[in-house]
């Protein structure tokens, strides 16, 4: 690697954000302006606490990235990588209560659970994660998406969501009783609670756009092999990084005795894997793209990320 590559590795997934984000940023505050009738406000504010809290927003990016690049402009997208948030968010307010892993700090401030109680932080959690199915079905309908493309789409973010999915891998992840000693076991966790919704997030964009089954498959892929990276980094950013850098508690894995990647393979044996799935992902795309895409150029840049 060239030491003149370094900076636009780094600055792949600013470019890929900084791409879709302002125009995401502005739809999503949109939703709270005026909350929802027979919304309660208490929870309304809730729900808004974390979706609004800012983060790398790289599910909503793959989501309309992979619709543009299959013939479907963003916008038309925007119910669907608003619904993937939606749904991304949930999982980390009911990740970060006292049942699960028990953390004070997300994106930067405090959680949802230290800020407006238990009992309206699962509530918040549920909401968004019930809400996010009819909101993309109605949403996409109104921008005058095909109908059978809203549904399958839909359909990828369910499957990815529940118990085969994120909410499955969770299981994996926290439950004792579930743990098993195969070698291959971190990547089960992995595949199922980082990677499947990563991987919803490009396919559904992509079936949005109408994408056929071959262009499927290579997104499908790139998703796995991106989600998998990410975690890998995930699991070394807990051992190596700082709070003010991650925007949480670093150190919860080895505390609460998990089995990540580096408790599997070592530091060097992790980072190792990182860049072998990042380089999958590449190779995924790369069909698609022989002359070089900023999807391909997030999935090199990975393992450099800090937060």
């Amino acid at each position: 690697m060239a030491e003149s590559d370094m900076p636009a590795r780094r600055d792949a997934l600013s470019l890929l954000s900084s791409t879709y984000s302002d125009k995401f940023e502005k739809y999503l505050s949109a939703l709270f302006s005026f909350p929802g009738e027979g919304m309660p406000l208490r929870l309304a504010d809730a729900m808004s606490y974390s979706l609004m809290a800012g983060g790398k927003r790289l599910r909503p990016a793959l989501c309309l990235a992979s619709a543009e690049r299959c013939g479907l402009a963003p916008e038309m997208a925007m119910p669907m990588a608003c619904a993937i948030e939606f749904i991304h968010t949930a999982s980390l307010i009911h990740d970060d209560l006292p049942c699960m892993d028990d953390d004070d700090l997300r994106r930067g401030r405090p959680t949802s659970h230290k800020v407006f109680g238990e009992c309206l932080a699962v509530l918040a959690g549920d909401s968004l994660m019930i809400w996010a199915f009819g909101f993309a079905l109605s949403g996409l309908n109104s921008n005058g998406v095909p109908a059978e493309l809203a549904s399958r789409a839909v359909a990828c973010l369910s499957e990815a969501s529940g118990p085969a999915g994120m909410c499955g891998g969770q299981v994996l992840d926290t439950d004792a009783q579930s743990r098993m000693a195969s070698d291959d076991f971190v990547y089960r966790i992995a595949e199922a609670k980082t990677a499947a919704l990563i991987r919803s997030s490009v396919v559904s964009g992509a079936i949005l756009g109408g994408a056929d089954e071959r262009t499927l498959r290579h997104y499908g892929d790139y998703g796995t092999h991106l989600g998998l990276a990410f975690q890998i980094v995930d699991d070394i950013l807990d051992v190596t990084g700082l709070a003010e850098e991650l925007g949480k508690t670093p150190n919860k894995d080895a505390s609460q005795d998990k089995m990540t990647f580096v408790s599997s393979y070592g530091l060097e044996g992790a980072r190792r894997l990182a860049m072998e799935e990042s380089s999958r992902a590449m190779d995924s795309l790369s069909p698609l793209f022989p002359d070089g895409d900023p999807l391909i150029d997030l999935a090199e840049s990975l393992s450099e990320r800090s937060r």
